[in-house]
């Protein structure tokens, strides 16, 4: 067989003029097909590798949240006693802080003795608007009317007048919640219960919280030892803060609210910032943190529903974010325990329930030992009281 055998006289090959270059076009077609098909398949894959994780992240942060189930039973049982919501869209939260010295270097703190109060109450009105919102202390020491409740061994209390903490210790968060709906006519919508590992935890996760501080502190209880000026705690620094008596201030309750509001402003301030919103890095740790340590009514206990608050909370301007206490005096009995200041106290709850501006301003005229009385705005057609408070945009050091 000679070597031309097969081949066409032009040498186009046995299959005719241009076989062999369309069988290379062929083959070219046939492979970026398959790489189609493979890149495909990576995308696919990828997606649903980034859907797998952000899912078990989804997962992950909402587990981290534990369903108050037996005060919404507890609340259950008396919602006909409760008050009614009076403007849709307004929201009140009830933050109570645990003094519970569970968890590693809490003991520094006092003796763990399984009996949990309340060492913080604030009473957060997020306005139907989502335009400002209003953190309202409640001393701890106030004089109130604690209700019947539940305590957790199935137990019943009697209905007493005695400070506000106790309500906690009685019967958890539902007797809390019915002793300030029953002293504000407030009806409390949501619920979270932060104890010191959480608060700790948070603030590390935000790298640390900056406040000014007028002299040096040095407190060996609270093992805190701190320069003057602007200092950015970490969370162990930042609970000693809060809490400390002896060292900061002038002892009292009244002084250790008022560091508490100025430190949540702060809070609130390096929580919006873009650094944090919008830096996933930052975030998912700051939400870890944020939810590890929370117990909450069931509609909060989810990722979803601490998205839905914190949205609410963001477009919040932070000059629209106000702290102060409620208007108080010493108790006429005892003048280590505190009482409302009327009709003060009143004219607050009224514009909280009825979703009316609360106006706050450093040197407001206050009532008593520190209270944080309302004035009257001057040249108003309807007068709108001031009250004696801060708000989240002040400038830490002035």
């Amino acid at each position: 067989m000679s070597d031309s055998a097969g081949a066409s006289p032009d040498g186009a090959g046995p299959l005719g003029p241009g076989a062999g270059a369309s069988a290379t076009g062929d083959g070219r077609r046939r492979r970026r097909r398959r790489r189609l098909r493979y890149a495909c398949i990576a995308v696919a894959v990828l997606g649903g590798t980034a859907v797998g994780v952000g899912w078990a992240v989804y997962a992950k942060l909402s587990g981290n949240i534990t369903a108050d189930e037996a005060a919404a039973a507890e609340l259950a049982r008396y919602e006909k006693e409760r008050p009614t919501s009076l403007v849709r869209g307004a929201q009140n939260l009830l933050v109570i802080g645990s003094d519970s010295r569970s968890g590693d270097g809490n003991e520094r703190y006092g003796r763990d003795t399984g009996t949990e109060r309340s060492d913080t109450t604030i009473l957060l009105h997020l306005a139907a608007g989502r335009d400002s919102a209003t953190a309202v202390s409640l001393p701890r020491d106030l004089m109130v009317r604690v209700p019947g409740c539940h305590r957790r061994d199935g137990s019943r209390t009697q209905p007493v007048f005695a400070q506000f903490n106790y309500a906690f210790e009685a019967g958890g968060s539902a007797c809390t919640i019915r002793t300030v709906e029953g002293l504000t006519g407030i009806r409390i919508d949501h619920h979270v219960v932060v104890d010191f590992q959480g608060f700790k935890k948070m603030v590390d996760a935000l790298d640390g919280v900056e406040v000014c501080l007028r002299r040096p502190v040095d407190d060996k209880d609270a093992r805190l030892k701190l320069p003057a000026g602007r200092v950015t705690l970490d969370g162990e620094q930042a609970l000693g803060y809060v809490r400390a008596r002896k060292s900061l201030g002038d002892g009292s309750d009244t002084d250790r609210m008022d560091r508490q509001q100025r430190f949540l402003g702060a809070l609130v301030s390096k929580v919006q910032s873009n650094d944090v919103l919008l830096n996933p890095v930052k975030l998912y740790p700051v939400l870890d943190a944020a939810t590890s340590s929370l117990t909450t009514d069931p509609g909060l206990a989810s990722l979803r529903g601490v998205y839905d608050l914190a949205r609410g909370l963001r477009g919040v301007p932070a000059e629209r974010v106000q702290f102060l206490t409620v208007p108080r005096e010493a108790y006429a009995r005892d003048a280590d325990r505190d009482q409302l200041v009327q009709p003060d106290a009143e004219k607050l709850f009224t514009r909280l329930r009825t979703d009316e501006p609360v106006a706050v301003e450093r040197g407001a005229r206050g009532n008593g030992s520190g209270a944080a009385g309302p004035r009257e705005a001057e040249g108003a057609d309807s007068p709108q009281p001031t009250f004696s408070g801060n708000t989240a945009d002040e400038d830490i050091c002035e």
